[in-house]
């Protein structure tokens, strides 16, 4: 029969006074690690000691017991209580707690120093966010709970939001089916059902990435960053009930907005009040414009707003503000900070000063009355408020001069009918003696012999002739509305009925914008004082001047041609446009990529296929690349893409120059060559200086 083993008898536990425990040379611990002595007696005292002490009998050089008893396991709690005592918030004799062993115990004192912390266990990750939950849930604050565990309020707030996954996820977690970064990735959503239908995808797709998980978390929600959110305010947006998905370990930006259609409607909302404020001053219209394109204004003329000075008043106030604040900025030059309060005031003051030294700046009623506002937001969330543009059809018709409303010099004019010489001869001699008008036909044909000798004249003078063209080109793009020139030359602008969103913050749209800025500064208020102005230029300036007109009518655009000829449009027309596109941009020396742009999700890959895009890598960055982003899906592999073409300087065709053939590809070179001399040194010796206007 086997012998039966002896019950375990565990170590006696017994208060002992403090000042009779001494630290024990056997504990094992010598490196500091982990919460402080100072944080674990702080502790101590808010909420007691909850494990007791390991010690042992203190021998003598007899072994013999001296009455004491050394703490081999425990050391830190030791120290603890040590500090304690020392701020005298512990007597020196309390009891303690603790578990004697005998002196002579078969396992050594620095056995058990040594167990009691390697055996020791961390509480798992999805416990502690679980723990901190409950206390918040049994009524502490973020606050409180941060300071009482030595962790920022941040740190606590992440643990909280894990605790906020969804059940089923953290037994997934717990048993290590997911990892904690893709758990922290489910934390950006609230939605439990959302999340397990995401992990449920994720078990499906090859890219189970934390990235992958807050993207598809997130794709029908609106980035913080957006320019709608910028303009109504996240503030708004949830004091109107929306709710916004933050991501508490990764940079998110602020956020995602989850409600896109209330953050449409307070859009709208925001703009119809400030429109109404606007349409109350007096305007014809008011346009409010979520996004206002490139070229908005094209085909209308914008008035010009009235400045009235200051007034003695506002001088007077001006004056009062400014030796205000002289005053503070004597008081604290010589300052290192300065108050809050102080640095608000001095704001205030630069304001103020600011809006009465300016005087104001209006517009006439009269002016007003024909005129309208579009009113949108820009980039950054601002009101952007384009104010004074009159359009075609609300240009006051101008007056016809007396005498002169039968006639007609343009080429519009009604036909007219010959009269018979017998009606003529009748007309002659019915007319009483004195002086009459001439007859319409004989105004006519005089003005059509003038118009014969007038090309001639022209054509023989090439200055005059490019100055009348840029006159004519400068009232089209300048002077809306008015076109009083004799020449038929039509400049048309191009406009752009498709475009991509940021197509008006384009270096190129802000270079045009500037350059015209720059020359509506120069040019007359009036158009009737424009051809003298073009005259005060030099070649060079109307060389500019005419570049930049013209520019305008420059369209490359492709345009898909109807099935069915309607006139408007054809095929050819757009294949013939296009290669003198190509023609023009070599001439130019035209470079899409140094002209800034690159593809991007928004503007190339969002658009096109994911065969589109896997070609594109290849073509720039090689087949193994391509073949790490082919298994994404759609918009995970345009984002992705996006990154590895930023710098590659790689165009779509469309944005591409072809370039010619070689030489010796060109059909007939060799026969050719040798009759291609090259122009005489002579020629254009007798050139003259680039073309200018002549006074006359």
């Amino acid at each position: 029969m086997a012998k039966r083993q002896p019950k375990l008898v565990l170590a006696p536990a017994q208060g002992i006074p403090f000042n009779l425990l001494v630290l024990s040379q056997s504990n094992v611990r010598r490196v500091k690690n982990g919460v402080t002595i100072n944080d674990l007696s702080a502790d101590i005292e808010r909420r007691g000691l909850l494990n007791g002490l390991s010690v042992r009998p203190q021998l003598d050089a007899e072994s013999q017991e001296t009455g004491k008893f050394e703490v081999p396991a425990g050391g830190r709690r030791f120290r603890a209580l040590e500090i304690l005592v020392k701020r005298k918030r512990l007597a020196p004799d309390a009891i303690v707690p603790c578990v004697v062993k005998p002196a002579d115990s078969a396992v050594s004192a620095e056995e058990d120093s040594y167990a009691e912390n390697v055996f020791r266990e961390a509480l798992h990750p999805l416990d502690e966010f679980r723990g901190m939950k409950l206390l918040v849930d049994k009524g502490d604050d973020i606050e409180t709970v941060a300071a009482r565990f030595r962790v920022t309020p941040a740190v606590v707030r992440q643990r909280l939001k894990l605790a906020a996954v969804s059940p089923a996820l953290h037994e997934v977690y717990a048993t290590d089916g997911m990892t904690l970064e893709q758990l922290m990735a489910f934390s950006v959503s609230d939605d439990h059902a959302r999340q397990e239908q995401v992990w449920e995808l994720v078990q499906q797709h090859p890219n189970q990435s934390a990235w992958f998980i807050r993207s598809r978390l997130t794709e029908s929600t609106v980035a913080a960053t957006d320019p709608r959110v910028r303009f109504v305010g996240v503030e708004a947006y949830v004091e109107a009930g929306g709710c916004v998905l933050r991501d508490l370990f990764e940079e998110d930006r602020g956020g995602w907005l989850q409600d896109a259609a209330l953050l449409d409607r307070l859009v709208l909302e925001k703009l119809d009040v400030e429109a109404e404020r606007i349409g109350a001053e007096g305007w014809k219209w008011v346009e409010t414009v979520i996004d206002l394109p490139y070229g908005f204004s094209h085909g209308m003329r914008q008035i010009e707003p009235i400045h009235t000075p200051p007034t003695e008043a506002e001088l007077a106030e001006v004056a009062t503000l400014q030796a205000e604040a002289d005053a503070i900025e004597a008081e604290w030059s010589g300052a290192d900070s300065i108050p809050d309060e102080v640095d608000a005031r001095v704001n205030e003051l630069d304001e103020r000063i600011g809006t009465l030294a300016g005087g104001s700046w209006s517009y006439h009623p009269a002016e007003m009355a024909i005129a309208g506002v579009f009113v949108s937001f820009d980039r950054s969330g601002a009101f952007e408020i384009e104010a004074g543009w009159v359009r075609a059809e609300d240009e006051p018709l101008t007056e016809p001069v007396p005498g002169e409303g039968e006639r007609s010099a343009g080429g519009d004019e009604e036909p007219v009918e010959p009269a018979s010489d017998s009606e003529s001869l009748e007309q002659v001699e019915e007319e009483d003696e004195g002086l009459k008008p001439l007859p319409d036909r004989l105004v006519s044909e005089l003005t059509a012999e003038r118009t014969l000798a007038l090309q001639e004249a022209v054509a023989c003078n090439p200055k005059i002739a490019f100055a009348a063209v840029l006159h004519n080109f400068v009232l089209a793009t300048f002077y809306y509305g008015r076109t009083e020139s004799c020449l038929m030359v039509s400049l048309s602008r191009v406009g752009f009925a498709v475009q991509p969103a940021s197509m008006k913050h384009s270096p190129a749209a802000a270079a045009i914008e500037g350059r015209h800025a720059k020359w509506s500064e120069r040019l007359p208020e009036s158009d009737r004082d424009l051809w003298d102005a073009l005259q005060q230029l030099d070649g060079e300036e109307q060389a500019e001047l005419f570049a930049h007109c013209a520019a305008y009518s420059v369209n490359a655009l492709f345009e898909v041609a109807p099935k069915y000829d309607n006139g408007r449009i054809s095929a050819h027309t757009v294949e013939r446009r296009l290669a003198h596109s190509h023609i023009l941009a070599r001439a130019t020396g035209l470079d899409m990529v140094a002209a800034g742009w690159k593809p991007t999700a928004e503007n190339f890959f969002g658009k096109v296929t994911k065969a589109r895009i896997i070609e594109a890598v290849t073509e720039a960055k090689g087949g193994e690349a391509a073949a790490r982003i082919d298994h994404l899906k759609k918009p995970e592999m345009a984002q992705e893409a996006e990154r590895l073409m930023a710098d590659v300087g790689w165009l779509p065709e469309p944005l591409r120059t072809p370039e010619l053939p070689a030489q010796a590809e060109l059909p007939g070179v060799g026969e050719t060559a040798s009759a291609s001399a090259a122009p005489s040194e002579q020629d254009g010796a007798d050139d003259e200086e680039p073309l200018a206007i002549a006074a006359e």
